[in-house]
């Protein structure tokens, strides 16, 4: 395998649009303690402030509430954008279809310009759903994707691959030093547990005793990629010296079917839940697994937390997520008042 050339980077000022969400806050976290200066934007659409808790305290890191279908107004010099920004979920994201299309389409352009004028380095969020329900398998970054345009889904799908195009105009313009990673079912502490995908309504599901819902035969298959492994690879994307001038799949490889995952997270709660069935969503992917092959070559990037690894850390995170909103909800007369409560 050839050498990489990683440029181990100075210190920077860093925009991470969609930082308080899932992924952006973890890659937040990880870029404040590599010393960089760090501006979070988002408009908490599906993000949220107590992502950042850990990071309200430093002096190197900012919060922005702004929605980036609008141009930043925001002066700031940056030397590197990530762009985060659009709910991932397909409950969410197909709640506002027209928000979250804009946000894939103008909220990109807005922020290349950006990038294009502070002549920073850009990393462009994108995801596999830019393959649909792939006839391919696995699915190798030269797959032109089998997605329906005007489905209920398409809002995302089409949203994330009308980015790509603009990012790589943008690099075959040379306007801008642009790099996208097609990021796989990314799961971790964070998750938000009404976001409806599969990891996180199995946890919350088998935490509470209510049946884990799989929808269609459970045969279709998912790859999990724990957070860490996921924000290790977006760093290193950006880090690189040489462009890789493509997409580049990041995901984990191995591959589990939906009812794998049922079984494996109903032992790791000890629960007795029931799994019930029901209908498959429209241009639900039947199977999903990255060819991580160019992530190896050319960032000599792999994931290395299994999912047996993984899991225990999340439901260990949503439990105690559920067991604090469970403390939170109980009247105030239930409470000690004898002493201040911080939330």
């Amino acid at each position: 395998m050839p050498a990489r050339e990683i440029v181990l980077p100075a210190r920077k000022n860093i925009l991470v649009a969609g930082g308080a969400g899932f992924l952006g806050s973890h890659l937040c976290e990880r870029l404040v303690s590599e010393g960089h200066r760090v501006y979070c934007v988002d408009n908490l659409q599906t993000g949220t402030v107590d992502n950042l808790g850990s990071l309200k305290r430093e002096s190197r890191f900012s919060f922005i509430e702004h929605d980036i279908r609008e141009p930043l107004s925001e002066t700031f010099r940056v030397d590197r954008i990530y762009n985060l920004a659009c709910p991932a979920s397909p409950l969410h994201y197909q709640a506002d279809p027209i928000h979250t299309l804009m946000t894939c389409v103008a909220g990109t352009r807005n922020l290349l310009e950006y990038a294009t004028h502070a002549k920073a380095t850009f990393l462009q969020a994108s995801t596999s759903e830019v393959y649909g329900d792939p006839h391919q398998h696995p699915q190798t970054e030269a797959y032109w994707g089998n997605v329906n345009p005007v489905g209920p889904r398409a809002c995302y799908d089409e949203g994330k691959r009308a980015a790509e195009a603009l990012c790589f105009d943008y690099l075959r313009l040379s306007r801008v030093d642009v790099r996208v990673a097609r990021i796989f079912n990314t799961y971790g502490p964070r998750m938000r547990a009404d976001d409806g995908r599969i990891v996180s309504n199995f946890v919350t599901q088998a935490l509470t005793g209510r049946a884990l819902t799989v929808y269609g035969t459970g045969r279709q298959t998912r790859s999990f990629c724990y957070v860490s492994d996921l924000i290790r690879g977006l760093v290193q994307l950006m880090d690189v010296g040489k462009n890789p001038a493509g997409p580049i799949n990041l995901g984990n490889p191995r591959e589990f079917t939906v009812l794998q995952l049922a079984k494996l997270v109903r032992t790791l709660t000890d629960s007795r839940s029931a799994i019930a069935f029901e209908p498959l969503p429209v241009d639900d992917p039947q199977r999903r697994k990255p060819d991580i092959r160019r992530a190896k070559e050319a960032l000599g990037w792999f994931p290395r937390v299994a999912l047996g690894q993984g899991l225990p850390p999340t439901v260990a995170w949503f439990s105690d997520s559920l067991q604090t909103t469970k403390a939170l909800a109980r009247p105030a007369a239930a409470a000690n008042l004898s002493q201040p409560v911080t939330i």
